[in-house]
């Protein structure tokens, strides 16, 4: 079952080397990452599993490696040759000496019923918290990545409130092509944490926001279901 669970922003940004200069803006972020792992540690899970949007599915062994220096720092985590798709390096990166149990990339146009049942097959293997990488719309503001959309921001309060309230339902009836449309990275990945927590509901967990901010006009929030 699903014990506990964090959702974080996955920017190269929130790695303080690469925002250099800025690094402070992301510091309200950085430090709702850190409580919201401190959550997962207090349920004592017997597995720890990261989960991430990608551009295609995998699934990574607890000790695989992956690297920032596509995006311009010498920065990387993990053994071996890097593998790791962005969303999962930075959650590799914020678990510091945490061991995670394994990696899970979902492709960011996965349907749904798929996110469901991967989240559902996550959360039989034992007392399982996940730490769930996840963005909000790239298209807050005219400085968004994807220019301003007015459909963005009402879209983003919704993935909010479903995070903050543990609403697994909500979460389950994302649209897939309005997630694109809007640039919501984290859609397909917020899919599989309703699976995990049983997609009618949240399986008795409640839900939590520490921290929801769009300073580059990309929706970034912070959250633990316990």
């Amino acid at each position: 079952m699903l014990v506990a669970a964090a959702v974080c922003p996955h920017p190269p940004l929130i790695v303080p080397e690469l925002a250099g200069a800025a690094a402070h803006e992301l510091d309200g972020l950085r430090a709702a990452c850190r409580e919201a792992l401190a959550e997962l540690d207090a349920a004592a899970p017997d597995r720890l599993v990261v989960v991430g949007g990608a551009e295609s599915a995998c699934s990574y062994g607890s000790r695989s490696a992956g690297t920032l220096r596509p995006w311009g720092v010498d920065v990387t985590v993990g053994e071996g040759e890097p593998v790791l798709p962005l969303s999962l390096t930075i959650g590799r990166r914020l678990l510091g000496e945490r061991r995670a149990d394994g990696f899970e990339a979902v492709a960011f146009d996965a349907e749904p019923a798929g996110c469901l049942t991967l989240g559902e097959a996550l959360a039989r293997e034992g007392r399982v918290a996940l730490l769930v990488m996840a963005d909000g719309s790239a298209r807050l503001t005219p400085k968004s990545p994807g220019y301003h959309d007015p459909a963005a921001q009402p879209y983003n309060d919704l993935v909010v409130r479903a995070v903050a309230d543990a609403d697994a339902a909500a979460l389950a009836r994302l649209d897939p092509g309005e997630a694109a449309e809007l640039w919501v990275a984290g859609r397909a990945a917020l899919q599989v944490l309703a699976g995990a927590a049983g997609r009618k509901g949240s399986g008795g967990l409640k839900g939590r926001l520490l921290a929801d901010a769009a300073p580059y006009g990309v929706g970034y929030f912070v959250a633990t279901w316990t």
